[in-house]
C-alpha cells in the first residue's frame, strides 16, 4: 500500500489486522495537513483481545531457550535493515522527521535489536554464599532472571522505530510477550513493524499492537493480565498511567528541559555547534533536546553570536528534502504551543537573539535571552526548536540554575577542567551527564533514565533487559 493512501488503521493482534468498528480519528500529515489515514480506537475490547493473545504467547514461549530468543531478534534486525527506506518514508510523512534523520533512526533500531540479541546470551544469575551466616551452613542458593509475562509498551511519536524497539526487543529477550500502544503519529510504523517481525519468523502472538489514544492506553496498563508497563512520554501522561497501572512493574522515561552548561574555559565554537544541533534538529522534539543553555558571564557575549550562527546554519524546510535538519513539528497544534511559550517569555521580558519563523507546522530555530524563571520556557518542557540562554557566575551558580528544574533526565557540561567535570558529576541531579558533548547525544549501551519527574527505571540494552525481567531466588538444603 502506498504511504499516501487513506485507509482505516486498526490493531495487529495474533498476526492479523483487526479493524475496530467504534470511534476513530484522523492521522494528519504535518507537512501539508493532508489526512493520511483514520485510526481506530481499540478500547477495552481491543485491549482484551490483544492481552489474551499475548498471555497465551507468554505461556507458550516463557521457557524458550536463549538461543531461540536471540535468533528471533537477529531475524527481526535483518528484516528491518532490509526495509529501512520504507519505514523512513512512513516516519517522514507521519511525524515530519527529516528523511535523512529518519533513515538514521531506522539504522539505529537495527543496531539496537542486534545488541539485545548479543546481550541476552550474557544474562545470568549468581550463586549466593548462604553460609556467610551460621544458619546457612549446608545450604546453597542461586538467582536467575525470569520474565514477567505480558509487557505493555506505550510509545511516543517522536522516534516511532527507535523508542518502540527500545521496549520490544528487551522484553522479548527477557522472555515476555508484548502489547504496544503507539502514539497516533507512530501507529502506521508500529503496525507495519509487528507485521514485518511476524513475517521474519516471530511466533504470531508475541508482538501485538493496539491502536488509539488515551482510552486504549489506560485500558492496557490497567489490564489485570499485564504485569509490567514501559512508557515513554510526558510527565503528566506518566503520572496518569502510573495511577492506572497500580501494583505492577512501571518503567517510565518522562519529560525534561535539558540544561547544557558552558564554562568559561570551554571550546565555545565546538559547544555552540553541538548545542545547536542538540536543540534544533528534528524540531527539538526529543526529551533530551537542549533547552536551557547556561553560559558563564565571562564568555556570554562571544558565545551567543556563535550559537545563533550555528542555528542559522541548520536548514529548516520540507521533511522529504535530504538536506533538511529542521522539519515540521508533528502537528499545527504543537507549533501553536511552542509559539505561545515563546510569546509568554517575551511578554515577561525576554528578548530574541534569533526569532523563529512560522509556516504551518514548521517552526524555525528560536533563541531567547533574559528569560525569567517565571516563564514557561524555564519551568516546562518546550519539546520544540527553542533554546534559552542564561548567564551565570561560577560553578556554584551554574549548578543551582541547572538543578532549578522539576526534571532530571540528561544534561551536558562543556569544560576543560577535570575538577569541574567531577563536581557536576557529583552534584548535577540528572540520570545521565555528558562532558563536552551536548544533551541529545545518546548511546544505547549505557543506562538511560531520569531523576525527579523525569522518570523511573533505566533503558539501554542490558539495563532494559534487566528491567523487563525479575529476579527469582531458589534455596536448597544440601
Amino acid at each position: 500500500m502506498s504511504v499516501s493512501t487513506v485507509s482505516r488503521i486498526g490493531s495487529f493482534i495474533g498476526a492479523r489486522d483487526v479493524v475496530h468498528d467504534g470511534a476513530s480519528f484522523d492521522l494528519v500529515g504535518p507537512q501539508d495537513g493532508a489526512i493520511i489515514a483514520r485510526i481506530a480506537e481499540a478500547g477495552r475490547s481491543g485491549v482484551d483481545a490483544a492481552v489474551a493473545a499475548a498471555k497465551a504467547a507468554a505461556a507458550a514461549h516463557r521457557k524458550s531457550p536463549i538461543h531461540q530468543r536471540a535468533a528471533w531478534l537477529k531475524d527481526a534486525a535483518a528484516a528491518l535493515a532490509g526495509a529501512n527506506e520504507e519505514f523512513a518514508r512512513i516516519i517522514c510523512e507521519d511525524v515530519g522527521k527529516p528523511i535523512r534523520i529518519a533513515r538514521g533512526e531506522v539504522k539505529r533500531g537495527v543496531e539496537f535489536i542486534e545488541a539485545c540479541a548479543a546481550a541476552v546470551t550474557q544474562m545470568g544469575g549468581e550463586l549466593l554464599p548462604l553460609d556467610a551466616v551460621a544458619m546457612g551452613t549446608g545450604h546453597i542458593g542461586f538467582t536467575r532472571r525470569v520474565p514477567y509475562g505480558v509487557v505493555a509498551a506505550i510509545t511516543p511519536f517522536n522516534a516511532p522505530i527507535n523508542l518502540l524497539v527500545q521496549k520490544v526487543a528487551p522484553a522479548i529477550a527477557a522472555g515476555n510477550a508484548v502489547v504496544v500502544k503507539p502514539a497516533p503519529a507512530g501507529t502506521r510504523t508500529a503496525v507495519q513493524l509487528a507485521r514485518l517481525f511476524v513475517n521474519a519468523g516471530w511466533p504470531k502472538d508475541l508482538f501485538n499492537v493496539v491502536t488509539g489514544d488515551k482510552e486504549t492506553a489506560l485500558a492496557l496498563v490497567s489490564h489485570p493480565d499485564v504485569r509490567a508497563v514501559s512508557f515513554t512520554g510526558s510527565s503528566q501522561g506518566g503520572e496518569a498511567l502510573a495511577r492506572a497501572t497500580g501494583a505492577k512493574k512501571f518503567l517510565a522515561e518522562l519529560g525534561s528541559n535539558a540544561a547544557n552548561i558552558v564554562m568559561a574555559d570551554a571550546d565555545i565554537d565546538d559547544a555552540a555547534k553541538r548545542i545547536a544541533q542538540a536543540g534544533f534538529e528534528a524540531s527539538g522534539q526529543q526529551c533530551i533536546s537542549a533547552q536551557r543553555v547556561l553560559v558563564d558571564r565571562k564568555i556570554a557575549a562571544a558565545f551567543v553570536p556563535k550559537f545563533v550562527a550555528a542555528a542559522k546554519a541548520l536548514k529548516a524546510g520540507r521533511a522529504d528534502d535530504p538536506a533538511t535538519d529542521v522539519g515540521p513539528m508533528v502537528s499545527v497544534a504543537a507549533a501553536d504551543r511552542v509559539m505561545a511559550m515563546c510569546a509568554d517569555a517575551v511578554a515577561k521580558g525576554a528578548k530574541y537573539a534569533l526569532e523563529p519563523r512560522r509556516d504551518g507546522a514548521l517552526v524555525s530555530p528560536a533563541i531567547l535571552t533574559g528569560v525569567p524563571k517565571s516563564a514557561r520556557l524555564w519551568q516546562e518542557e518546550v519539546f520544540g526548536p527553542v533554546a534559552i540562554v542564561t548567564e551565570f557566575d561560577g560553578v556554584d551558580e551554574a549548578l543551582a540554575l541547572a538543578n532549578d528544574s522539576p526534571f532530571g533526565l540528561q544534561g551536558a557540561l562543556f569544560t576543560r577542567d577535570l575538577g569541574t567535570a567531577l563536581r557536576f558529576s557529583e552534584d548535577f541531579d540528572v540520570g545521565s551527564l555528558w562532558i563536552n558533548q551536548a544533551s541529545r547525544f545518546r548511546l544505547d549501551m549505557y543506562p538511560f533514565g531520569g531523576m525527579k519527574q523525569s522518570g523511573v527505571g533505566r533503558e539501554g540494552v542490558r539495563y532494559a533487559i534487566e528491567e523487563m525481567s525479575q529476579i527469582k531466588f531458589t534455596g536448597i538444603r544440601a
